[in-house]
């Protein structure tokens, strides 16, 4: 083994084993099982657990994949000068750069606890630190050699605004005169009908008060050869990229291509997705906003339930591959009775089936609500294959198949019922961030300036445990997070709900 001359910190290895996952409980379970399991077995091979230093090992191998790319990895002879982040009423508290956050902080007993995911069969505890975010003291880029541009990619999402005006106020404070917006998303680096939009701190001041993206979105765009050749044209050496798994995947990409033209260019991402699908973050931003917008459906839904004869409100929220917003939303309001998400198998018809639990609900409340995930029951939809410029499956509306089929069972039983569908997709994600989404966007914001600076690219940054941390791209985007239907929050929200399993 060999120290990282980068970071003493951190020990270099080969990537020795996987995780050690408990056996699925139930058919619920068994889908999020075999996802992380198939996952972590692609990863690395079998940990030798006879070898007495397994546990060294891991340690190692996580420290080493957690590593997070630095320009002098390139250009080790990079010039390091004093920072240049300067407040008017006192001096700046710099993070050193071997400052850790802990990824993961429960030490589980075993692996039949809630939510357990084990390293091997005793559960043995490992710590796993994650580099802290935010300003140091020393930098690798001077002020006034910056040409920094700021993309959003992907769909709307409350806070983009928020982020993208922190990213610009923090670039001015170290002195940056030359910022830059590209315009709907990766197209416009090669679109020579959408200029560059020049920002400021007088430009941004109050984009936070709106919802949208000032800059635009859009999905898809050129190939990575075509954006770096963009931005070397541009002489842009900070890119700050605002997107989903797809998008920070095209980070990664343009990072590396950087790397490969030994380009001194800084790449930093910010998770942007309000699915809350980001691995190893406590929540993307956006998420509490859809929430709590998600509250004024759900009310509806239950209003238009309770004042009809038999009524019954559905609910279609956001969720693709991961059921956070209407785990959450069903939680939060209480007036949710069936929650149905991608992680949790479940059959319309049959005696356990969801239908025959409206019925039960119809018989003994009079009326009820049901709130559905986007990416949830697709398996009883058409597949057509189709694909959305981003590369992600088109999907079926179930929420309109949940509708159809409510209505021709109560028909084919003879019991009157008023279904009313309501989604409120597009009304959720383009509002204004709330303030529990502005204060993250801010933090985000900020910090993937310092990130920047600090000579870091390839890198991401997010909440961890309450504190705010840099990860490399390609552990964030290795697949998608979702809800453990073995975990606390689901079980609180099946306690909620009161709903069985439809299976």
């Amino acid at each position: 083994m060999c120290i990282s001359p980068k970071n003493p910190f951190l020990v270099r290895s080969a990537r020795p084993g996987s995780l050690i996952l408990p056996k699925p409980r139930s058919p619920a379970n068994s889908v999020r099982f075999h996802r992380v399991a198939a996952v972590a077995a692609a990863r690395a091979t079998a940990i030798d657990l006879s070898d007495p230093e397994w546990k060294l090992k891991y340690q190692r191998d996580f420290e080493e994949r957690f590593n997070i790319p630095h320009i002098t990895d390139a250009f080790p002879d990079a010039e390091a000068i004093p920072s240049t982040f300067c407040l008017k009423m006192r001096s700046p508290t710099y993070i050193n750069n071997k400052d850790r956050v802990l990824l993961k902080v429960i030490n589980y007993s075993s692996p039949a606890s809630a939510g357990a995911v084990c390293i091997d069969p005793d559960c043995t505890w490992i710590e796993q630190w994650v580099q802290r975010a935010g300003p140091r003291e020393n930098i690798y880029f001077r002020p006034e050699d910056v040409k920094a541009a700021i993309v959003t990619c992907g769909g709307l999402c409350p806070g983009l605004n928020d982020v993208i005006r922190l990213i610009v106020i923090t670039l001015e404070i170290y002195g940056v005169k030359n910022i830059v917006g590209i315009p709907f998303g990766y197209r416009g680096f090669s679109d020579k009908n959408l200029p560059e939009i020049p920002l400021s701190r007088k430009v941004v001041q109050n984009i936070h008060l709106s919802g949208g993206s000032l800059l635009g979105v859009s999905r898809g765009g050129p190939t990575v050869t075509e954006i770096v050749d963009s931005m070397e044209e541009r002489g842009i050496n900070m890119l700050f990229v605002l997107g989903g798994n797809g998008t920070h995947a095209g980070a990664n990409a343009i990072h590396n291509e950087c790397v490969k033209r030994r380009m001194k260019v800084a790449v930093v991402g910010v998770p942007k997705t309000i699915d809350n699908d980001i691995l190893h973050m406590d929540k993307t931003f956006g998420f509490d906003t859809a929430v709590e917008e998600a509250q004024r459906a759900i009310n509806s839904a239950y209003i238009e339930a309770h004042s009809a004869y038999h009524g019954i409100g559905v609910v279609k929220l956001m969720g693709r591959s991961s059921g956070f917003i209407a785990m959450q939303a069903s939680l939060a309001s209480g007036q949710v009775d069936i929650c149905l998400i991608p992680e949790v198998p479940f059959n319309f018809h049959g005696p356990d089936g969801v239908l025959k639990h409206l019925n039960y609900l119809i018989e003994t409340k009079g009326s009820a609500v049901v709130c559905v995930a986007e990416g949830a029951g697709q398996s009883f939809l058409e597949n057509t294959n189709a694909k959305d410029a981003s590369g992600n499956k088109v999907l079926g509306d179930i929420g309109v198949h949940i509708q159809q089929e409510t209505k021709k069972y109560f028909k084919e039983i003879g019991v009157a019922a008023d279904v009313k569908y309501i989604d409120p997709t597009y009304m959720i994600r383009a509002v204004r961030a709330n303030a529990s989404d502005g204060i993250l966007c801010t933090v985000l914001g900020q910090n993937a300036v310092h990130g920047a600076f600090a000579g870091y690219s390839g890198i991401t940054v997010g909440i961890i445990n309450n504190h705010y941390a840099y990860l490399p791209i390609p552990e964030v985007i290795a697949y998608d997070k979702s809800v453990d239907p073995n975990s606390r929050m689901w079980h609180r929200c099946l306690t909620s709900t009161g709903q069985p399993d439809f299976l």
